[in-house]
């Protein structure tokens, strides 16, 4: 073993992850919330390297898998299940946007199907691994995006800081007023201003401002002087875009559309766990369709050396030895044929299983070995119907998916609907000024000029005292005459919210239909088992009958070579039908939404990319034959 392969071992003993989980890093500067605002978290890296468990499973050439480390490895290696790793984080970013009052995004990919099996007679599956007894037409997809009704602002602060310095110069006309021919005037402006909009329709800004004015004049009661404000201003609206139901619908809309992910990353699981147990199945029917056809080669070969004694010796016609001949090479084209769908099959689970896929290094000369063997039960378990629909309707995911699509579109309509409004806004401002400066010559005649002379101090003095107040109030009504694009947008969101309540009611009779369907096709691959045994069963007699006749001289060996060959063939059938009741057990399954169950998954170690059960191999390893 390397030492990789034995540091694998030992983590996964030990319950080490062997992989990082996906997530964001957010930025933590040494300001801290001052500039964390404006800086990128760490988005995670691709993750192309294998999970421990492949390597800890490989002995001498071999992987050795069971079908519960098929599971594990799907889990922890397959790119589709990575690929849907990343809708969770994609939703959660799209769901930040959206509390900062920012439309929605489209992100994430639809779930992928599994690979198909190598055909083998008996044995029909489809794009997802499933067998073809249950026909799931069941739509699902992901969250709801859409940009209807009236605008939201944003709903994070915004801090304005403005600054000026100017120097201006005016040719005066009439001396009376400013003294002099040019009025040369200095400025300096400090202006600071706050802007929140809230989710229930109000607007507030704050703002401060004031402005230091000198001038060459001496005919001003202060100079130089400095003017301020503090001034507040709010607008709420009253009819059009109130209320957090109006504004705050994208935020709603996107924790509907996370759970949405999380739902969707749960049907990657399903459909991967799925494809990756037919796949595994497929295999173990392709092993002993193997072993099966040695064995008819082995005997073909053996009868036809006995053949060419008995010719030798004159006991035999020389016709006899060209027919075992025929025999042997019809005996290894079926040989060569199971070795082939071997093969193949081994290549698309590698690659199932696999970040690299066959490109893995070494992967190409790693043969499977199953350590699995098909177990029948010896009965089904029966149920009512209406209990087996029942906990399908529960537990499907693409109805969970529908429905919270079908509430967020409800969502958006109340959105919609306040576009139905005209525009009513209620505003009120209030103003509180200030003046303070250096008396001039001329100020100090003037009558109660005292209480404006001062630095920066007194003018804030006045601003906090409300020395010098405004006050306006007043509300503003925009009311559109035929509304005709608002109307529209509403009548056709509420006719879409039909459709979904209508496809919703279809996936609901579809998943009647897949439940029944699977219950029959599991019922059929339970008969075509017990038949395929019986029909293995007589042809092992027949071939024992044959044989003693054969011995006794009563039967041409061409009788037991073709004996051997249709036993080769039922065993194959058996073996066949067996994979077909494992593909159809599969398929309820999925029918009822129990695959993640019945497999042991657990959905949030799926997510981390790491199984905890620990992958364990037998002392004593089975050989590999049949190659």
């Amino acid at each position: 073993m390397t030492l990789k392969a034995l540091w694998a071992v030992l983590a996964l003993c030990a319950g080490a992850p062997a992989q990082r989980a996906l997530n964001i890093r957010q930025p933590n500067g040494k300001l801290g919330f001052l500039v964390n605002p404006y800086r990128t978290g760490a988005v995670p890296a691709l993750r192309l390297e294998n999970s421990g468990r492949f390597a800890a499973l490989i002995r001498a050439g071999n992987l050795y898998l069971t079908a519960r480390d098929v599971v594990a490895l799907a889990i922890e290696n397959n790119i589709d299940v990575e690929i849907q790793r990343y809708g969770p984080l994609l939703a959660e970013q799209v769901l930040l946007r959206a509390q900062g009052g920012g439309a929605l995004r489209s992100v994430g990919q639809g779930v992928a199907a599994g690979p198909q099996s190598v055909s083998l007679q008996g044995v029909t599956v489809n794009a997802s691994g499933a067998a073809l007894t249950t026909g799931s037409g069941v739509s699902s997809g992901g969250g709801i995006v859409t940009q209807l009704g009236p605008g939201i602002p944003s709903l994070d602060p915004t801090i304005l800081v403005y600054t000026n310095f100017a120097h201006t110069t005016a040719v005066q006309s009439n001396t009376l007023l400013t003294g002099t021919t040019a009025l040369v005037s200095t400025t300096k402006t400090v202006e600071g201003q706050l802007v929140q909009n809230f989710d229930f329709g109000l607007t507030a800004q704050l703002t401060y401002a004031s402005t230091e004015i000198g001038l060459n004049s001496q005919l001003f009661n202060l100079n130089p002087y400095t003017q301020g404000y503090l001034d507040l201003q709010v607008t709420q609206n009253l009819l059009q875009n109130f209320g957090r139901a109006v504004i705050g619908r994208n935020i709603r809309v996107q924790r509907n559309n996370v759970k949405v992910s999380m739902l969707q990353f749960q049907q990657q699981l399903i459909q991967t766990v799925s494809a990756a147990l037919n796949l595994y199945w497929d295999l173990v029917s392709f092993h002993a369709d193997v072993n099966a056809r040695t064995r008819e080669v082995s005997t073909a070969q053996q009868l036809l050396e006995g053949n060419r004694k008995q010719v030798e010796i004159g006991t035999l016609a020389p016709i006899e030895v060209t027919r075992a001949e025929s025999q042997l090479y019809t005996s290894q084209q079926d040989l060569v044929t199971a070795q082939t769908n071997l093969l193949q099959q081994e290549t698309i689970l590698k690659n199932y299983l696999t970040r690299n896929g066959i490109a893995e290094a070494g992967l190409t000369n790693i043969h499977i070995v199953p350590l699995d063997n098909f177990v029948i039960p010896e009965k089904e378990q029966v149920r009512p119907l209406d209990d087996w629909i029942g906990q399908a309707l529960e537990n499907r995911v693409e109805l969970q998916q529908a429905r919270l699509n079908l509430e967020s579109n409800q969502m958006n309509l109340v959105g919609i609907k306040s576009s139905l409004k005209p525009t009513l806004q209620a505003f009120g401002e209030l103003t509180n000024n200030g003046l303070s400066g250096d008396v001039t010559p001329l100020g100090l005649t003037q009558i109660g000029i005292g209480r404006l002379v001062g630095g920066y101090g007194n003018l804030l003095s006045q601003i906090g005292g409300r020395d010098y107040p405004n006050y306006s109030a007043g509300i503003s009504l925009n009311i559109p005459l035929r509304n005709r694009a608002a109307q529209a947008d509403y009548a056709t969101s509420l006719l879409e919210i039909r459709q979904n309540e209508l496809n919703l009611r279809k996936n609901v009779n579809q998943i009647r239909v897949d439940v029944q369907n699977a219950l029959v096709g599991l019922q059929q691959a339970r008969a075509r088992y017990e038949a395929a045994v019986q029909a293995r069963i007589l042809q092992e007699q027949t071939l024992a009958g044959d044989r003693r006749r054969y011995e006794l001289g009563a039967l041409l060996a061409f009788q037991v070579v073709t004996d051997q060959r249709d036993l080769a063939s039922a065993e194959s059938s058996e073996v066949e039908s067996m994979a077909n009741y494992t593909h159809a057990r599969i398929a309820l399954d999925q029918a009822l939404g129990a695959t993640l169950e019945v497999n042991h998954v657990s959905v949030s170690e799926a997510l981390e990319g790491q199984v905890s059960q620990p992958s364990v191999l037998p002392a004593q390893l089975p050989k590999e034959d049949g190659r």
